[in-house]
């Protein structure tokens, strides 16, 4: 932990804005009767935020009582619209991660071309690089980027405590149970120390990049945030592995509720100051583990909240989604979105759009596509294999993509092998193409009522092996 001296320094390098509503560690905040921080007054420019429903699965599909049983309570689906001061998405949709304000060897008017709604980018890695000052004095993400479209960006949350563990981009709960303090509150990876410390006031953490310490708390995570200047921002909440004890879980659980008090506050007060900017919507994040009981806790509290829509966060089991997804969409509001944090497999996005997820993010099409995989209806194969040297089809024949238009997979296989770094960009166009498309295609089989042959018939041909 730094000593009081530094932490001084570095409080005094804040803004005073991020810290005009600060909070008594381990106290309450005052509610007033409308359920936010006394005091907070909604601005008028928040009706530039909207979500209408459009088709719910329940009555386009009407599933048979025995998927009903199966799934453990009635389909939550649907199809909606998202309107922001940059544009609408319509929903369920996949939004591509452009991590560091960019898709990772992908241009932005590659990403418009392919059918991208929207982008999302780190918080927590602008932040520290170039600075969130830079953003808004470019005059935000979008135009930062070069990108037109509706924006996201989480609240830093996830970097600074699953990066403070140890625990890299992902919080791999097998590298979790190998720590040498596997089930303690305070688990870090092997071989690694802790680079983030929590109270209930926020967040010390070291930066990853060189070193140096910082402090994240409510109101300095809404104040980065209104500067990088996203069309939908996340909450300051967090974040627990599944690992931790159930006592610490509920601890974290009120803390991510009092946060989430605390940059309503401070969201609003900073929408009123910052006259003349387009409005920010603000998602709550609805943590709560494996435990039922506190993901609808945590799902009514916040539900209560005046926010714009929620964020189910949190590290899943693969085999628990749908479950959890499914808790949290029957006790948030139905007139507001859903975003799931963190997916990008077919089986996943098929088990979260029907259990209530409007929106989500995943890293993984660019990731996998720099290792030399690429998706096709068949499953997901790999271009380093010998056997694709001489085939001159396209990744594949079904794919509309600007790749599979113009290159083969002979010639990507070649660029593999000789290092080139074109490789990456064509295989990422072609991979976040298909999951694009794939879910656009599973919102239009909601509205016209046939999303569960949909969903049989491309996890049959995905995954040939189950």
């Amino acid at each position: 932990m730094p000593s009081p001296q530094n932490s001084t320094e570095l409080l005094a390098s804040v803004p005073a804005a991020a810290l005009s509503h600060r909070t008594v560690p381990g106290q309450p905040v005052p509610q007033s009767p409308q359920g936010g921080p006394q005091g907070t007054v909604q601005p008028a420019a928040q009706n530039e935020f909207s979500f209408e429903v459009s088709t719910r699965l329940k009555d386009s599909c009407s599933p048979d009582a025995a998927a009903v049983a199966r799934n453990g309570g009635e389909f939550q689906g649907r199809t909606g619209v998202i309107t922001t001061p940059h544009g609408t998405m319509k929903t369920p949709a996949f939004i591509a991660v452009g991590t560091k304000a960019t898709v990772k060897s992908v241009l932005p008017e590659a990403m418009a071309e392919l059918g991208a709604q929207a982008l999302l980018s780190n918080a927590y890695h602008l932040y520290l690089q170039p600075g969130a000052d830079i953003l808004d004095a470019a005059g935000g993400l979008g135009k930062f980027m070069n990108w037109s479209g509706p924006t996201f960006t989480d609240s830093g949350g996830f970097q600074v405590m699953s990066l403070g563990s140890g625990f890299k981009k992902v919080i791999n709960m097998d590298a979790v149970a190998a720590s040498p303090h596997a089930g303690a509150d305070d688990s870090v990876a092997v071989g690694k120390e802790r680079l983030a410390h929590i109270d209930d006031d926020g967040v010390w953490f070291k930066s990853h990049l060189n070193g140096d310490m910082h402090r994240f708390t409510p109101e300095v995570s809404m104040a980065v945030q209104h500067q990088i200047g996203a069309d939908i921002m996340f909450a300051f909440d967090e974040l627990t592995t599944l690992l931790n004890s159930r006592g610490y879980q509920e601890m974290s659980l009120e803390r991510t509720r009092l946060w989430a008090l605390r940059c309503i506050a401070e969201h609003f007060r900073l929408t009123e100051e910052r006259v003349g900017k387009p409005y920010q919507a603000l998602f709550g994040v609805i943590q709560g583990a494996q435990y039922e009981d506190l993901r609808r806790k945590a799902s009514h509290d916040l539900g209560q909240m005046n926010f714009d829509g929620f964020g189910i966060g949190g590290a899943l089991e693969k085999e628990n989604l749908g479950t959890i997804v499914r808790w949290c969409a029957e006790e948030l509001p139905e007139s507001k979105p859903r975003h799931l944090l963190g997916i990008s497999e077919p089986d996943d996005i098929f088990t979260a759009i029907e259990n209530g997820a409007d929106t989500f993010d995943c890293v993984s099409p660019t990731r996998v596509a720099r290792t030399s995989a690429f998706y096709t209806p068949d499953g997901r194969f790999n271009l380093s294999g010998a056997k694709y040297k001489r085939d001159f089809g396209p990744l594949s024949a079904e794919c509309d993509c600007y790749t599979c238009q113009n290159y083969t997979r002979a010639y990507i296989h070649h660029l593999f092998k000789a290092k080139e770094m074109v490789s990456a960009t064509l295989v990422s166009i072609h991979n976040e193409r298909f999951v694009v498309k794939m879910v656009d295609d599973a919102r239009l089989a909601i509205e016209n009522g046939t999303f569960f042959d949909f969903k049989a018939e491309t996890l049959r041909r995905y995954y040939p092996k189950r």
